[in-house]
């Protein structure tokens, strides 16, 4: 039976679709190379003109407090992957996520892993104390509907919605 979404939010990192359970997880750096496989094209378009590879980058983004790398696995395989960046935005009041990558692997159940992965980079943008988190929009169809449930609007040449930073009203002098 696959589990609905009021079951998934008590326990926001795991997701479970008939006797399938999947959980997220901070990325390792022995995860880099699957995670690279897992991107594949996605990193392709731009390795031309990065002159980092995108595996060491990846590396780099696993240790920097300003980025979160998370994976999605089953019995100890990557099924998928997020890379959220985290940078300081004035215009948007402090700071903003950008979510540069999102892959499920294509025997997994995109629907659910989608959810799961990007419920997940929310949570870290606002502990991180995202006032917006944003991405390329996606150009399937049903990835962008995807995208549209978790509340990300298209704002022009990216997708957005806002996140309340988890410290929000925390410490404030009244």
């Amino acid at each position: 039976m696959v589990e609905d979404r009021a079951a998934r939010s008590a326990h926001p990192h795991r997701g479970t679709t008939v006797g399938v359970d999947y959980s997220v997880r901070s990325a390792r750096i022995t995860d880099i190379d699957r995670l690279v496989a897992l991107f594949g094209d996605r990193l392709d378009a731009h390795r031309e003109s990065d002159p980092l590879d995108a595996a060491a980058l990846l590396r780099q983004l696993v240790y920097l407090p300003h980025a979160s790398v998370l994976v999605a696995e089953i019995r100890r395989e990557i099924v998928g992957g997020v890379v959220l960046a985290i940078r300081p935005s004035v215009r948007s009041g402090g700071y903003v996520g950008t979510i540069d990558l999102l892959a499920v692997a294509p025997h997994a159940d995109a629907d659910l892993l989608t959810d799961i992965l990007l419920e997940e980079a929310l949570r870290s943008a606002a502990n991180k104390g995202c006032a917006s988190v944003e991405a390329p929009p996606p150009d399937e169809p049903a990835e962008q509907a995807r995208w549209a449930r978790a509340g990300f609007v298209d704002t022009g040449p990216v997708m957005g919605r806002a996140v309340a930073p988890a410290r929000a009203g925390v410490g404030r002098v009244r």
